[in-house]
């Protein structure tokens, strides 16, 4: 794999300090900000919650307010240009779907670190994009 600039690298986000760290990482890998896509990927919703029974709550709404919240974080001049994605289900399945349907050269993300147990409840987001990406993944160690 060649470390040259890449056109297209896509970065999962979920608000901790490791991936928001890995949003720089990968602004050094690309050309200029346009060509990096960070996705952040919420829970489907489920039909029997309450919210969506009551109808207090949607897809829309929570992509509004994520979508928000994306811009908040990530409001520093650096940021500028950087594509956001907002997308529901599971994360593994959608980062990859997502980078292969971009043409992505490269994921880079970071990893929690979690191991034994934690690991087994909690599953591996790193883990399941590893099996099912197109092209080549930087895991970012802590």
């Amino acid at each position: 794999m060649s470390w040259a600039p890449k056109k297209c690298v896509v970065v999962p986000v979920d608000f901790s300090e490791q991936s928001i760290a890995a949003v720089g990482e990968a602004l050094g890998m690309v050309d200029s900000p346009q060509h990096l896509h960070a996705i952040y990927v919420l829970p489907a919703l489920e039909v029997a919650e309450p919210g969506v029974i009551w109808k207090t709550i949607d897809n829309a709404s929570r992509e509004d307010h994520a979508k928000q919240a994306l811009a908040e974080k990530f409001e520093d001049d650096k940021f500028k240009g950087v594509q956001f994605e907002v997308a529901f289900g599971d994360p593994g399945t959608e980062i990859s779907e997502y980078a292969k349907r971009i043409g992505a050269d490269l994921i880079v993300m970071p990893t929690h670190g979690r191991s034994g147990l934690n690991r087994l409840l909690l599953g591996s987001v790193a883990e399941r994009v590893l099996r099912f990406a197109h092209c080549p993944i930087l895991v970012l160690k802590k």
